[in-house]
């Protein structure tokens, strides 16, 4: 059983270290910008910027993806 528990607790460890890495890094993000992007996305509909925020956190993911599996 110790088998198969062993990797399952590390992806879920890897998984939770993975989202605390991208909320940090938009949070960087966020302090850089002189806009509050999520303002800027809901109030004013902008959706050139929610593009932009989406590509971020999809790269960002791709990238803590691979450094996790290696």
């Amino acid at each position: 059983m110790e088998i198969y528990l062993k990797p399952i607790i590390a992806s879920v460890v890897f998984s939770f270290v993975g989202l605390i890495i991208l909320f940090i890094a938009y949070f960087i993000v966020e302090k850089i910008t002189p806009e509050s992007t999520w303002k800027e996305i809901v109030q004013n509909k902008n959706v050139a910027l929610a593009i932009i925020i989406g590509a971020f956190i999809i790269g960002m993911s791709i990238i803590i993806s691979g450094a996790i599996h290696g």
